[in-house]
This record gives C-alpha cells, structure tokens and sequence, in this order.
C-alpha cells in the first residue's frame, strides 16, 4: 500500500520519469506536490498504483484528478537530439530537475523515483527510493503524469509517422516497431545514440 507522504508538515514533491528505454522520443519526466488530504484520499481509496501497473483508461482517468486536484504539478520533455548529446541517464536527471523547476511552488523535499539522482544548485533536498512509484503517492502520481503525457506526445507523431505503430508501442522496441525501422530507415526523431536493430541503421527518413 502506499504511504501518502514522508512528512505530513513539508512541502514534499514526488518525481518520475517515463521513456527511458525507448528507441525514439522524448525521456519524459513529472513533478507533482499533493495536497495531504488529497495524498490521503488516492491512498484510502486504492486508485493510484505505479502507472505501468494500471489500464491506460486508469492511468488518463487519474490524470485528469491528479492535475485538477494537486497543489501542483509539471511535466518537461528532452528530445532525441539532447538524449544523443548527455546520454540518456543524464537526460533523465535533467527531465526531472527541469519538472521540479516548473513547479508553480518550490518544494521542502524531493522524492525521486529510483535509486540515484543528480541535483543542482537551487533544487530542494532530496531523497531517492527504489520502486518509490509502489511505495509513495506523490511519486506514483507523477509516474501517471510522466507517463500518459509521453503517451499523448507519441500519439501526436504517430499521426505523421503512422508505419511505426507509437501509438501503441510509444517508441519502445517492440518486434513491430523494429520491423518498420527495418523497412523504414529512422527518422529525426529516433534516438541515434541508441541501439535501433541488431544490424544497427543509420538510414534516414
């Protein structure tokens, strides 16, 4: 069961990212500081679980309530392009430094999903917890935040790039997505630091 918080009297912001492990969009990462009393109702009525454990009805669903409802929230993308330049893990800590920063408050303490985190100079304490999307409902609220907005975002490109089926694999490899990479080429918005295809391809669309 989740713990609605850390500390009931601090300002504590969960963060998660989404997208890690895909071969083409952004890493996408979310903030999210809840109300106690909201923390306390997603807990009480077991709704919220870490979001590649839920249904994408459940998880758009919570989105909705988690974004009318938090004291705040934000969610900040960083392209392929980036990813290929710092390299993925360190796109993932900028994803999430960047979504701390966009908060309409400034948080007392951060929970970080994960067991490792790379702050910088103005970004509150932090801690980081191993499966904390299982574990905390901030952090598991921003993993259904990171997670449907990436979601939405790869939907919007399979409208121009339709042959390689994100809009049910995301960008992640999938057996489908590698077939149409293989009789595609990739395109600008592929991850070229990344492994496409055994074979490896540097073909462009």
């Amino acid at each position: 069961m989740l713990e609605a918080w850390i500390d009931r009297h601090r300002l504590e912001a969960g963060c998660d990212e989404a997208g890690r492990g895909c071969l083409a969009g952004p890493v996408t990462a979310a903030a999210v500081v809840l109300h106690p009393e909201f923390a306390e109702q997603l807990v009480s009525e077991g709704v919220l679980n870490d979001s590649k454990k839920m249904t994408k009805a459940k998880r758009d669903e919570l989105r909705i309530e988690i974004e009318a409802n938090a004291h705040a929230w934000s969610v900040t993308h960083v392209s392929p392009d980036e990813i290929d330049r710092i390299n993925i893990l360190n796109a993932s800590f900028a994803a999430m430094r960047r979504s701390v920063r966009a908060l309409a408050v400034k948080p007392e303490f951060v929970l970080v999903d994960g067991n490792r985190f790379r702050s910088s100079e103005g970004l509150p304490e932090y801690g980081c917890y191993v499966k904390g999307d299982e574990r905390f409902a901030s952090i598991a609220a921003a993993s259904v935040l990171a997670k449907t907005h990436r979601d939405a975002f790869m939907l919007e490109l399979h409208v121009t790039f339709p042959q390689y089926g994100w809009d049910s694999n995301a960008g992640y490899p999938t057996k489908q997505h590698r077939s149409a990479i293989r009789e595609h080429g990739i395109t600008m918005h592929h991850r070229t630091s990344f492994r496409q295809l055994p074979e490896q391809m540097n073909l462009f669309c």
